[in-house]
């Protein structure tokens, strides 16, 4: 058996015991794969640890950056009271009409907003609009920018709340330090922000599974 089937067997293992997929799951799944949108979503092992995470938080404010099909936008959504409240910035108006269908599919809509346009656009804007601190941000959008996610989750967050940033081993080019590509100067930025940042405590998980070998960085607001 080969490394990545056996990747895939415990993944499917684990996900068909700990977190299977409901219909509504499923459904953001199909309709994300005919609409064409790349296959990039969360596995549902990770979509219920970003539920837990939200749970543990007692999370009633949450903030999505990149939304894609909505499937990891129901996981975190699902771990909110009834008056809580999600937004989920998506840069793709494509992205967004699949993700808000698969959303109210879920019965989500009422707690979860989407918004179109690029994160750096629209995160000021909602920063001007003086909303609650978010209890948990969820960064998994273009990798250049995540510094500058991490900057923008840090001025909507308090002290106690969660930044996780998705994606950040880069199937192990972030070890290249002499890098160019965008992607892996973004997540080293973001990393050394977290490291270096007073206001952060953080770490970094390498994780192996159905979407292959990747990781992502967890950090706490200290205040």
């Amino acid at each position: 058996m080969s490394g990545t089937q056996l990747w895939d067997d415990v993944d499917f293992y684990f996900s068909s015991h700990l977190s299977p997929d409901d219909e509504a799951l499923q459904a953001a799944v199909r309709d994300s794969e005919a609409a064409q949108l790349p296959h990039i979503n969360v596995t549902a092992t990770q979509g219920k640890l970003l539920q837990l995470l939200a749970q543990i938080q007692d999370a009633r404010h949450i903030l999505e950056i990149g939304t894609l099909g909505g499937y990891s936008t129901i996981w975190l959504a699902r771990a909110l009271p009834a008056d809580g409240r999600l937004i989920s910035l998506e840069y793709s108006a494509k992205h967004a009409e699949v993700a808000t269908r698969n959303i109210a599919r879920a019965g989500l809509d009422r707690i979860v907003e989407v918004r179109v346009g690029p994160a750096l656009e629209s995160l000021p804007k909602l920063a001007d609009e003086n909303p609650a601190p978010f209890d948990l941000v969820f960064i998994d959008a273009d990798k250049v920018n995540n510094p500058h996610y991490v900057e923008w989750a840090l001025r909507l967050t308090r002290a106690g709340s969660l930044i996780i940033v998705d994606n950040v081993v880069r199937g192990g080019r972030v070890l290249n330090a002499g890098s160019d590509e965008p992607d892996v100067v973004g997540t080293r930025a973001a990393i050394e922000m977290i490291a270096a940042h007073p206001r952060l405590s953080g770490t970094a998980i390498q994780t192996v599974g159905s979407k292959g070998y990747d990781g992502f960085a967890l950090a706490r607001v200290l205040g």
